[in-house]
């Protein structure tokens, strides 16, 4: 079985040496770059799987590596920061990151960190059992998902309901997007705090239920597709 290709961008080598050591344990590929501009040539070359990318960079930083690399590929991208602040994370978000990791974190953390968003993004080869592969007839081209008057954009965060904007929290957002995005398929509430939330999320699986009930209260059930509850197992986004 091939390895899964990890790209770290990290100025500190030290750091990218440790997490480098620390995947090819897990039997991930690795390789290490050190600036923005050193990035972005190993990905044309390399073709990563997920891209480990600090954002304090020299030259060009890691916002911007980032919004070079969603021009044209959509590989997963973990940022990696000592900024902690909800803007911080926000903005990497909304420019395309699909995790956000302050330092310092756990190893523990970042593997299953890397583990969840490759998982999330397809490209793992070992498939959660829960999570099917069950087609259903509906738009998902790049990064936004259509259905009969709703229209889910990861790329910048908004959410068009009946033809109208509406206003919607990150995480909210990123799990309707996410369940939308695997019609019909059931999710256990642990499956969803650990793929939107993250292992180290300090909380339980209320937290999914109030966030469900919040898009159900905005979203309503008169279209060919809704949130359902499946009975003592966890949430499907249904489609008819």
């Amino acid at each position: 079985m091939l390895k899964q290709k990890i790209l770290i961008v990290d100025d500190d080598e030290n750091i990218a040496e440790l997490i480098s050591l620390y995947l090819e344990k897990e039997q991930y590929d690795t390789e290490t770059a050190h600036d923005g501009e050193e990035a972005l040539q190993i990905i044309e070359v390399y073709n990563p799987d997920l891209i480990l990318l600090d954002l304090m960079l020299p030259g060009i930083d890691g916002y911007e590596v980032c919004q070079q690399v969603r021009k044209n590929r959509d590989t997963p991208i973990i940022m990696l920061s000592a900024k902690g602040e909800v803007f911080d994370k926000v903005l990497g978000l909304k420019m395309g990151a699909d995790d956000y990791l302050v330092k310092p974190f756990d190893a523990n953390e970042l593997v299953a960190r890397v583990s969840a968003v490759l998982r999330r993004s397809g490209t793992s080869k070992s498939e959660d059992p829960m999570i099917t592969n069950e087609s259903t007839d509906f738009k998902h081209t790049g990064d936004f998902i259509e259905y009969d008057n709703l229209i889910v954009n990861i790329s910048n965060y908004t959410v068009t309901f009946e033809g109208k904007n509406i206003d919607m929290p990150p995480k909210e957002l990123e799990l309707l997007y996410f369940i939308a995005s695997h019609p019909n398929q059931v999710f256990t509430r642990d499956q969803l705090l650990n793929q939107l939330w993250g292992y180290d999320f300090v909380g339980d699986t209320r937290t999914v239920d109030v966030h469900i009930k919040r898009l159900r209260e905005k979203l309503g059930s008169k279209y060919n597709w809704s949130i359902q509850t499946v009975y003592r197992i966890g949430y499907k986004f249904e489609v008819k």
